[in-house]
């Protein structure tokens, strides 16, 4: 199985001038397709941390995403980290080059102007499909700018709109075979009172028990519904979950433990 991971490029996202939106829709995407999202980074526009986190990218194994960056202004770095991370020269990728003209061609036609191609700012345009040597294009569905993958790392525009029908595709057309694998449940139940270092011996058992399930403990101080409590919980294959939370729960009763309402995902 493949780990997936997600590097986030951006001064606004690190500023708080927009709110990151790709981690909760990468998680949707890959929890619609029985995956999951082992890690996260954000980074800024400085080219030299986008070069190592890119590096560290290309070397995991891992399918990554990364968004953002791949634009052709100023504080746009990505595709030059990208090639720089895998030692490679950039070059103009054919067949981006001929989607940068057909959109050329399409705003010129909405707008009733002349098709211009050597036009200096339509010529500047091209450095949109200037990739790393090798890479392979990802199709863009909004206004065929393409993304590009090299390997298992796909790199996609940080707009929200053109990204995520791009991330889809990716995962449905290179990653297919890997969809449903990953399907966790969860189910977990609600401790009142409860001490994290009480429950631990507890939960150390569950997982010893039961290889492929994961115990979790999310405490809570100022929960509007239930107050101070724990949720504890097991999570993994639906056919391994039921005896391991049968276990949970009989170990919990032998604690004494104040028991509320149980949870279902």
């Amino acid at each position: 199985m493949k780990n997936f991971g997600l590097v986030i490029i951006g001064d606004e996202i690190l500023s708080g001038k927009r709110q990151d939106k790709h981690l909760p829709k990468v998680i949707e995407l890959l929890g619609e397709r029985g995956l999951r999202l082992s890690w996260v980074r954000y980074v800024g526009d400085e080219p030299g941390r986008i070069t190592a986190d890119l590096q560290h990218a290309f070397a995991s194994g891992d399918v990554v995403f990364s968004c953002g960056g791949i634009g052709a202004t100023p504080d746009d770095h990505t595709r030059q980290c990208a090639a720089r991370a895998l030692g490679v020269p950039l070059a103009l990728h054919p067949q981006a080059r001929e989607l940068i003209l057909e959109r050329m061609r399409d705003v010129a036609a909405e707008q009733g102007l002349p098709y211009e191609p050597d036009r200096p700012d339509n010529v500047h345009r091209l450095n949109m499909g200037v990739f790393p040597e090798g890479a392979r294009i990802i199709p863009n569905p909004y206004n065929k700018i393409a993304g590009f993958s090299v390997g298992d790392v796909h790199f996609v525009p940080g707009f929200p709109v053109m990204a995520w029908p791009m991330v889809a595709w990716v995962l449905d057309t290179h990653y297919a075979h890997l969809q449903g694998q990953l399907r966790e449940a969860e189910r977990s139940v609600i401790v009142f009172g409860g001490m994290e270092a009480s429950l631990t011996p507890l939960m150390e058992a569950v997982e010893a028990g039961h290889p492929g399930i994961k115990v979790f403990s999310l405490p809570s101080v100022d929960h509007p519904q239930y107050g101070r409590h724990i949720e504890l919980g097991v999570k993994g294959a639906a056919d391994r979950l039921v005896p391991a939370y049968a276990m949970l729960l009989d170990g919990l009763r032998q604690h004494g433990a104040q028991l509320g309402p149980e949870l279902v995902r």
